[in-house]
């Protein structure tokens, strides 16, 4: 047996099959959707690259899960935590397990396999909660940018400002307003009919990319799509330059050592929102249409930020390393008992 036809056996195996509907059926029917199932393309055709990919996110999707789950636990565990920031720290914590958890485990499946297969009710799925953590990050971002706010030019006030009620209002206002944002976009997609090509030109499912393969006129829906996705990102992103430039006006007027770790603080969250909203301002602010650095900018959004927030929240903030330290040592007295 030559190495093609063990190749092909081993993929054989994983093979899923798509079953398909004719129009005539669909009709007869009076259903909608013809396709059942979409093909995804996938990073690279190269079974080579596939295998690196598969390597590399691999270690990025565990390295993710350990630094956030690790982040909520120590800031539960720490009373000296349980502030309005950390509070909303241990919620992007979150948010993030679940975005990363939304696309990276089947990129990794998929690499394993020549037909890269998603059924429609899993692609709708995907995009549902794709656009929930997205949109409730985004909102997040905005939040936690507000409260640095507070907390640098209105320190006398920030406690009744910032109040716990205050805090978990704002928690459940973002979360219902991503749910109500991914709603209103998977809704649109679900409505449309779709038939041939069956092909999505990336490694998950969204919205950009699905209206594409309608058997329809979709000019409307994306007009939609870019005033809902992209009016949300970029007036999030003009809110949060103007209250970071507020705060950094507002610095000036402090000591050196306040100003150095509020500093530290918000060139933190900078980063954070300029690498997650740079993706959604530059994929739904424009038409539908593809571009070779749109799989390069989804890998960052679905794989690579996630990985970064425990990063940058945890090596450039000494209250989180000081409680890491606590944590790991109780942890290690634990054990030696």
């Amino acid at each position: 047996m030559s190495d093609a036809d063990i190749k092909w056996v081993f993929f054989s195996n994983f093979r899923q099959e798509c079953p398909t509907v004719r129009m005539e059926e669909a009709v007869l029917l009076n259903q909608t959707t013809v396709v059942t199932c979409f093909r995804l393309r996938g990073l690279s055709i190269n079974q080579n690259v596939q295998m690196a990919a598969f390597a590399m996110f691999l270690v990025f999707y565990v390295l993710t899960l350990i630094g956030n789950i690790l982040i909520v636990i120590t800031i539960i565990d720490d009373h000296h935590l349980h502030t309005p920031m950390y509070f909303f720290l241990s919620n992007l914590s979150f948010i993030d397990v679940c975005h990363s958890t939304v696309t990276v485990p089947k990129m990794l499946i998929d690499t394993w396999s020549e037909e890269k297969l998603i059924s429609f009710d899993a692609c709708v799925t995907q995009m549902f909660f794709l656009h929930l953590f997205a949109c409730t990050e985004i909102f997040l971002l905005t939040v936690m940018a507000y409260d640095r706010y507070v907390a640098i030019c209105k320190p006398l006030q920030y406690m009744t400002v910032m109040s716990w009620k205050v805090c978990v209002l704002l928690a459940v206002a973002l979360w219902t307003g991503g749910t109500i944002h991914s709603i209103a976009l998977t809704s649109l997609t679900i409505k449309l009919p779709y038939c041939d090509p069956d092909e999505i030109d990336n490694f998950f499912c969204d919205v950009p990319q699905v209206i594409k393969l309608a058997c329809t006129d979709t000019h409307i829906i994306e007009i939609l799509i870019v005033s809902n996705s992209g009016l949300i990102s970029v007036v999030c992103f003009v809110v949060l330059v103007v209250s970071y430039a507020v705060i950094l006006v507002s610095l000036r007027q402090q000591i050196s050592e306040g100003r150095r770790k509020a500093l530290s603080t918000c060139a933190a969250h900078l980063t954070v929102v300029t690498l997650f909203l740079g993706h959604c301002i530059f994929i739904y602010s424009r038409p539908s249409t593809s571009l070779p650095e749109d799989k390069v900018v989804s890998v960052f959004f679905t794989a690579v930020t996630p990985l970064l927030n425990p990063i940058i929240y945890t090596l450039r903030n000494e209250d989180m390393k000081n409680a890491l330290n606590k944590l790991m040592g109780r942890v290690k007295g634990r054990e030696k008992k």
